[in-house]
């Protein structure tokens, strides 16, 4: 069967409508890929007290990139913060620069993506016109009932004085002399009753004088019976 010239002219048109289509798509799709400056961002913020400047890449193409950062006075470059290089993701990688900024200072950042992109992220980066806080932070005044009492310092131990020798008071009285319960001598005895004599000693004087008697009479006795018993 022949094709005619109508349906040769309606088959090229169709196949030059899906070629512009799939280089349309192509195209767009090549785009999408593709590193573009809208993809980065930055920001100043505080970590801790220290100021940063952080930059991210949302690259999804993951092209490598260097990116360099600027303190900016009246429209010039005063001072290089940093350069670093990231290559990035469709979440996002950021990197830090570690900056004191001061309130309402100014930074430019440019980014350097391969042939891609070189040009800086616009507008510029200001930053906050409050600075990160200091450690220098007033401590609260505590309330009486949770002041810390002093301590109480120990009283040093006083050094006892070594002891003195008492002496004698002379004006004090010698001790008492104990009463004791036994008789006085009478006046113009001698003292014979400190050397064990005492007022029983002529009674038994005379006790020994009678035995002495008593027994010389036994002794005559005894003679004058023994004179009898021979005589006879």
């Amino acid at each position: 069967m022949s094709i005619s010239r109508r349906n040769a002219r309606r088959s090229v048109r169709a196949l030059g409508v899906a070629a512009a289509a799939s280089a349309l798509a192509l195209g767009v799709a090549g785009n999408a890929l593709a590193c573009n400056i809208s993809e980065f961002s930055a920001a100043a913020i505080c970590d801790g007290t220290k100021g940063v400047i952080t930059v991210t890449d949302k690259d999804p193409s993951g092209v490598p990139a260097t990116v360099t950062v600027y303190l900016e006075n009246n429209g010039a470059d005063e001072k290089l913060v940093g350069s670093q290089d990231v290559k990035g993701t469709r979440e996002g990688v950021t990197i830090t620069f570690t900056e004191d900024w001061k309130p309402n200072a100014e930074y430019r950042i440019h980014v350097k993506a391969g042939n891609q992109v070189d040009e800086d992220i616009k507008p510029n980066l200001t930053t906050p016109s409050t600075a990160c806080a200091t450690e220098d932070t007033p401590s609260p005044t505590p309330t009486p009932s949770e002041s810390t009492p002093e301590e109480s310092t120990p009283p040093a131990e006083s050094e006892s004085p070594e002891p003195t020798p008492s002496t004698p008071d002379e004006s004090s009285s010698a001790p008492a002399e104990t009463v004791s319960n036994a008789p006085s001598p009478a006046v113009g005895e001698s003292n014979l009753a400190e050397t064990g004599a005492n007022s029983n000693t002529g009674m038994i004087a005379g006790i020994a004088a009678a035995l002495v008697v008593v027994g010389g009479g036994a002794v005559f006795f005894g003679f004058r019976r023994r004179g009898a018993n021979s005589g006879s």
